[in-house]
């Protein structure tokens, strides 16, 4: 059977030697910085925000381009001519980068899409599930390992308190504004991924460490979920003390194990400094 090779924007937030170990091809996005577009990783998120800090900006993103993605297929394909891609994508009602893959895939029948409907460790755990399945299934077609992806993305829940809601104002990402005055109240608004969208759906508020068990809370007590692991990603500037919190709670309800990312560059500049993400299966 032939090889199958996972790639993923590196919107998914899985470290670049994270993904070296699980063979994981990361296609770049993009973050506009003044006048001057990096690709996302080139700098590490705080010095990104330093960047911004210094220049007077606020960043504003990009999706991968249609060469982004022919350069690493090409490239895939080049290595071992036998291998299919099946390309594991950062939600497409938020960015143009699956249309960019599909336009890239054109003339390549040896490449699939599927769009996971989530981002940052969201669509990583997406990632991180499909592999451990292909490792235990080495026999699995593409179609079958596209179907099983699209099974664990369908049982994936994930949301996140953004540190500063000016930084998802600029990127224009958040699909309903009845939130954006949360900050001047002190309000602090769960985001969550709802067909695919970033929905502000619930007011939260007190300290950013009660505001994360409550988040916990909210996202993983309205239905059972799988213990086996729960994700949490943190952009720069939140607090230790915030961090222990969550992982003691998320442990206290009975998940497994608890990992912990931080963001890149391009969830950096829609969640803003200080921000807490959470992800986690629901069961079957």
């Amino acid at each position: 059977m032939p090889k199958i090779v996972i790639t993923a924007e590196t919107g998914c937030d899985i470290p670049a030697a994270e993904a070296a170990e699980l063979g994981v091809v990361l296609v770049p996005m993009h973050v506009t910085l003044g006048d001057k577009t990096i690709d996302d990783g080139e700098l590490s998120s705080a010095e990104m925000l330093e960047r911004c800090r210094q220049l007077g900006v606020l960043p504003k993103t990009s999706g991968c381009m249609p060469v982004d993605f022919q350069r690493v297929f090409d490239r895939i394909h080049e290595e071992d001519p036998e291998a299919q891609i099946l390309h594991v994508a950062y939600s497409a009602a938020t960015t143009c980068s699956l249309e960019s893959a599909l336009a890239a895939a054109e003339g390549r029948d040896y490449v699939a899409t599927l769009d996971t409907a989530h981002v940052t460790v969201g669509q990583g755990l997406v990632v991180r599930e499909l592999v451990a399945w292909l490792r235990e299934h080495p026999e699995a077609t593409l179609g079958e390992a596209r179907e099983h992806a699209l099974g664990v993305a369908a049982r994936t829940r994930m949301a996140f308190l953004p540190g500063d809601l000016g930084y998802l104002r600029a990127g224009g990402r958040l699909s309903n504004v009845a939130f954006l005055g949360a900050t001047l109240l002190k309000i602090k608004p769960v985001v969550e991924l709802l067909d695919g969208k970033l929905v502000a759906t619930k007011k939260l508020r007190g300290s950013m460490t009660s505001a994360a068990i409550a988040l916990i809370d909210y996202l993983a007590l309205r239905e059972e979920f799988d213990p086996v692991r729960v994700v949490f990603v943190k952009s720069p500037g939140l607090p230790e003390q915030v961090q222990s919190a969550a992982t003691e709670h998320a442990r206290a309800l009975g998940f497994e194990r608890v990992e912990w990312y931080d963001t890149g560059n391009v969830i950096t500049s829609h969640c803003g400094p200080g921000a807490l993400g959470v992800a986690f299966l629901v069961r079957q």
